[in-house]
This record gives structure tokens, sequence and C-alpha cells, in this order.
């Protein structure tokens, strides 16, 4: 017994208890709540940030909106929980979130060590600098013994530190949990870089009050996929998540978006679009969801072309090309699992 009670502390202290939801109910719970509690970031623009009616914005909100509809029908039905990156995973764990979708890095240790659970990825994006232009850096080896903003507990901290360490070079980390605060202290010269990933550092510099003083260095330094957590607890929902962020995939594979899926779902001959928008519903039996799961998260958020140039696209603030975000039959690395 005494065995037994060491091994579940054990477990407890890595992080691996799910929390009061007990294994296999975050779907059940979902459904009987009517509402989906998803955690998003604190705010950053093109991600999400609340507009000025307080109204959540941006790829990761959407994403949140476009699970309520799979999963109870209604994009409208989702309480958005903002967290910063140290709260993100005890949130999860701890039951007070059904789903994580801010800016969070696939990795493997989190994978395995958390009892969370990775599920697929919805923006490929990878680790850089910014500084001031009048500094004059073209490239990180010039930044020998520079202050870099950082967050904690995030992969941005441990990849500069590891690159630094790696090129022999110095720097001074001043670590702020909120990415806006890391943006205020280098407007006001606190530090003379901030370190994480591009498309981050594209939202921050949008915000700025003068952002052509800014400079988002070129180099990438590390793979950042990022994607959903949910808790290991449900096999279920796992399933609703992954294959949800892959229809909005498949949809712009397909030609379906927002204003189409409707008559393509009356009218088209296509299996495979007949399959996706619920026509066949095959589809959603597998899912035990609404055979229109997919149907209602398109019409309501769009496919992920959609979504992409919604938020973060070069007519946006942001201002981001799509590069490996981009189809896989077009030259990117977005690709959905067949859905047959």
């Amino acid at each position: 017994m005494r065995l037994l009670r060491r091994l579940a502390a054990g477990l407890l202290g890595l992080g691996l208890a799910a929390g009061p939801a007990a294994a296999g109910q975050t779907f059940d719970t979902i459904r009987s709540r009517g509402t989906l509690n998803c955690g998003v970031n604190v705010g950053v623009a093109g991600f999400s940030l609340p507009d000025s009616q307080g109204v959540w914005r941006g790829m990761d909100a959407d994403l949140c909106r476009g699970l309520a509809a799979a999963m109870l029908g209604d994009a409208a039905k989702v309480r958005f929980v903002p967290l910063t990156a140290v709260q993100r995973f005890t949130a999860l764990q701890s039951g007070e979130i059904d789903v994580l979708i801010r800016q969070t890095t696939l990795t493997m240790t989190r994978d395995t060590t958390l009892g969370l659970r990775m599920v697929i990825v919805n923006l490929y994006d990878g680790h850089g600098f910014m500084v001031r232009k009048d500094a004059k850096v073209t490239e990180p080896k010039e930044m020998d013994g520079m202050t870099i903003c950082l967050s904690p507990g995030t992969t941005n901290e441990l990849v500069t530190t590891d690159w630094f360490r790696a090129n022999a070079l110095r720097f001074t980390p001043l670590l702020q949990e909120r990415m806006q605060d890391n943006a205020q202290a280098l407007q006001a010269g606190r530090c003379d870089a901030i370190g994480t990933d591009a498309t981050q550092l594209a939202a921050l510099r949008s915000q700025f009050t003068q952002p052509g003083d800014f400079v988002i260095l070129p180099q990438r330094f590390s793979k950042e996929p990022y994607g959903p957590v949910v808790r290991r607890d449900d096999q279920e929902w796992f399933d609703v998540v992954r294959w949800t962020i892959s229809a909005l995939i498949q949809a712009e594979e397909l030609g379906v978006t927002s204003q189409t899926a409707e008559e393509q779902r009356r009218s088209s001959p296509n299996p495979e679009i007949r399959r996706l928008l619920g026509a066949d519903p095959v589809l959603g039996q597998a899912l035990k969801l609404d055979p229109a799961w997919a149907y209602n998260a398109i019409r309501a958020i769009g496919n992920y072309g959609e979504l992409f140039e919604r938020n973060l696209g070069p007519k946006t603030p942001i201002g981001l090309e799509r590069g490996m975000n981009r189809l896989w039959t077009d030259g990117g690395l977005m690709y959905s699992w067949p859905m047959r």
C-alpha cells in the first residue's frame, strides 16, 4: 500500500493526474454542460485578443468556435479562458478548461510527461528575435551581451539559452509571463530584443506605436509546430479535436469554403465532399457527432485558408505569408489525413 501511495504521489508531482475530470468524461461533460471551455492566450493579435466590444478575435479564438460548432452545433457556445504560459498546462490538468488552443508547441516531453495529449498541428512556426532597428543588428551573432525579453516556461526560453550557449555568446534574460509586458519592455528600452516564435513577433509588432522602429531577424532556430492540447482522459474528445482541425484543412484541399459549403452539401457529386459535409453521415457517426459536424465548423469559421488569411495573412496588420502553412499541393506542410 505504501508503494502504491508513493507511486501515486510521484505521478501527481509529474503533473500526470488529469484533475477532477474522470477518465472518459470530457466528451460527455461538454455535451451535458452545453459549453466548451477553451484556454487561449491572454492577448496576442491575430491569435486571441478581445476587440473593443470584448469579443475574442484571432486564429486560436476561431478554432475554439469551430470546435464548439462541430461538437455542439453552435459556434457561440464557447467560454474563453485567458491563460499565461505558466498557467496553461495546470488549467488543463485541473479540468478548468476542456482544450488548450494557445500557441503551444507540440513536443515529446509535453506529450509524454504531463498527462496531456498533443493533438494535431494547426500552424508551423519557428523561433526568432525582434530587435530595435537602430541597433543595426542583422543576425543573432551580433546580439552578444544583449538583454532579451522572454516568457518563462516556454520552449522559446530554452531555445534562446541553448543557442547562445552553443555559440559561446552571452545574454541577460528578462523573464515576464505576459508577452505584452515583454513588448512594452522592448519599446521602453528595458530589453534589447524579444525572443519568441516569428508569428508572435509579427503579432506583437503590429500593436506597437512605431512598428517601423523594430526588425524581425530572418533567421529561425527551431521547429515550433503549434496545436491543440487535451487531457489523456478521453479518446472520444481527442478524436473530435483532431478531426475537426483536419476537416478545415480537407475543406481547403477540396475547395469548400464558408460561402460554398451549403450549396456543395446539397448538390456536389464528389464523394469526399459529401462525406466531409455530412450528406453521407459516415464521418459523423465515427465521431458520435451530428452528420453536419464538419459542415457546421466550416460554415462558422471557414476552411483553413480562410482562417489563416482572415487572421494572419498579408492583408491583415500581422502581414504573414502562408510559407510552411501552405497546402502540401502548393509546396507547404499542411496535409489532411484521408477522411474516409
